[in-house]
């Protein structure tokens, strides 16, 4: 049996650009619960245009050893590289993007054109950088400008490309019910409610600074996809692409066992 041959850019657990012969659904099982490799946790692939080249990567060499096994089963992953690929990769070529959960069910996501409803605020808000950088992030920056300071080649925190998300959370409105409620549990399990608390006063009471790093890691399995704002944006100094989530409602309607365990 002949397989379709297809490009993936794995974002999380790990960055990679991998070939398969795979649909996304199956691919998405692989990495969940039937691959040899043990993984339990949340997958973040991107569907890649089967026809994208980069001088950086031998795209050409590794699909020609995309071969099903001896018994007839599809390859599953050849990878290609793991190494400085957001930065050498078009973001013309990302043509979907895959958000699977600890199930293995699967929300696949089109582009849309970038928005940015509170340009003008001067919100603090929560950015989960997720590849190649891992960190949360304090900051008063809106989307398109931390686009620019993440990714700028003057920023020693930064990087020439970077997948990233927004956490929703209302951190003031959090941050008084738990001054009433010491014991209320952060909706980021890797943050102390306390630890959010100063690290927010400190950026909102320093007018010359806008970031303020929360936690060396994402934490993006410890906390639901239903926190996610808005969506997901690859950036760049050059580019930027954009994967909104739909409403919570809708998922619900239309895909419930992933909602089930987002």
């Amino acid at each position: 049996m002949e397989y379709k041959k297809r490009l993936y850019l794995i974002l999380h657990p790990n960055l990679a650009l991998v070939g398969s012969q795979l649909n996304p659904e199956q691919f998405a099982d692989h990495y969940t619960s039937g691959s040899s490799r043990y993984y339990s946790g949340k997958v973040i692939f991107a569907g890649i245009d089967v026809d994208f080249r980069h001088p950086y990567f031998p795209i050409e060499d590794m699909l020609n050893e995309l071969v099903p096994h001896e018994d007839g089963r599809p390859k599953a992953t050849k990878f290609i590289s793991s190494h400085r690929v957001l930065e050498h990769m078009d973001f013309d070529a990302i043509k979907t993007l895959h958000l699977v959960n600890p199930e293995g069910d699967v929300l696949s996501l089109e582009p849309e054109q970038f928005r940015c409803p509170n340009e003008e605020s001067n919100e603090i808000r929560i950015y989960a950088e997720m590849a190649p950088l891992r960190m949360l992030v304090l900051s008063d920056y809106n989307v398109r400008e931390f686009s620019s300071y993440i990714t700028s080649p003057h920023n020693p925190k930064g990087a020439p490309s970077l997948f990233f998300t927004q956490i929703d959370l209302e951190i003031e409105k959090f941050i008084e019910e738990f001054e009433k409620h010491p014991f209320k549990e952060s909706p980021i399990k890797s943050i102390h409610p306390s630890r959010l608390r100063d690290s927010y006063l400190e950026l909102k009471n320093s007018p010359t600074k806008h970031t303020k790093g929360l936690c060396l890691d994402s934490s993006i399995d410890q906390s639901s996809f239903k926190y996610i704002r808005e969506g997901f944006t690859f950036a760049s100094q050059k580019q930027t692409k954009c994967f909104y989530m739909p409403s919570l409602e809708e998922i619900e309607r239309n895909n419930y066992r992933f909602w089930k365990h987002m």
